[in-house]
């Protein structure tokens, strides 16, 4: 079986081993605390404390999952064979839209790291997948869900 490879920047694999750190360290232990409070509350089949504790337990239990198969299958993206003015995973780049000049700016990241709010979209999002390996000058066509949009790349960070 092959498994699942997760592209990533060195920065967003090690946010990934705090969050496990803390979900591993902090967050079970709470958890098994409300558990053991819920259970001496007596009767278990109607005691929704107990049940929102069992709920939590099962969530954090397959986030853990989840963050040990990322980070055990981690790949981390190396630029440095990649040209400076080239679109690829872990770099910012910022375009214009085309004809009006609407600029906008994100930084391409695995899908582990996506945090669109914060400018980082996946590789694996329309945007990214068009703009990867173009260059500073070049003028792309994005197919997105709301239509095609044609922009031009202006800088590549």
């Amino acid at each position: 079986m092959v498994e699942k490879v997760y592209p990533m920047t060195l920065e967003g694999k090690e946010k990934l081993e705090q969050e496990l750190e803390e979900l591993k360290t902090v967050k079970r232990g709470e958890i098994i605390e409300r558990i053991k409070i819920a259970r001496s509350f007596g009767d278990l089949s109607e005691n929704s404390e107990y049940e929102s504790a069992k709920d939590e337990q099962a969530f954090v239990e397959g986030r853990i999952t989840t963050l040990e198969n990322m980070i055990r299958f981690a790949q981390i993206i190396d630029n440095n064979n990649v040209d400076q003015d080239e679109v690829s995973i872990g770099k910012t780049v910022t375009f214009i839209e085309l004809p009006d000049g609407d600029e906008e700016e994100y930084t391409i990241v695995g899908s582990a790291e996506a945090d669109p709010f914060a400018g980082k979209i996946s590789n694996d999002s329309p945007i990214a997948r068009a703009l990867i390996g173009k260059k500073i000058g070049e003028e792309v066509s994005i197919s997105t869900p709301g239509g095609d949009m044609q922009v031009k790349i202006v800088s590549v960070k």
